[in-house]
């Protein structure tokens, strides 16, 4: 009986841990998710901003190809900082889904622990039980 009851224990740890570690990976898919949303509204503003360029550059002079160069750098200057900041989001996103999984993983092995010492004590008293009683007749 006592081993039912420790079994049952050890497979509700094992599965809170698990379902947790699916948890942080919902987390960590919704924060790559939002990071590339950002990035692709990034790129399509960069190209709203270089079609406005060309389209002006096309009615004026060289002060028109001035903007259109400028608008460019700033649309590639855009886009390098929206992926440095998608990058910077992904890695901070990964590390910590990594600490949690670590956390989960050293938790479910101390409950591990406990349970088998609590087995290993139960089995102890038991046997010096029997012992006892054995001595007794």
């Amino acid at each position: 009986m006592k081993r039912v009851v420790l079994s049952l224990a050890l497979v509700a740890v094992l599965g809170l841990s698990f379902t947790s570690c699916r948890d942080t990976k919902e987390k960590t898919e919704d924060k790559i998710e939002g990071a590339m949303d950002d990035a692709g509204e990034s790129i399509d503003e960069a190209v709203e901003t270089m079609d406005d360029a060309l389209e002006d550059a096309a009615e004026t002079s060289s002060e028109a190809l001035e903007d259109a160069e400028a608008a460019t750098e700033e649309a590639v200057d855009s886009i390098e900082d929206k992926a440095e900041d998608m990058a910077d989001e992904l890695e901070e996103a990964t590390n910590d889904a990594v600490d949690k999984a670590k956390a989960t993983g050293d938790s479910a092995i101390e409950a591990g622990k406990d349970a088998v010492d609590d087995a290993k004590k139960a089995g102890t008293d038991a046997v010096n039980e029997a012992a006892g009683k054995v001595n007794g007749l």
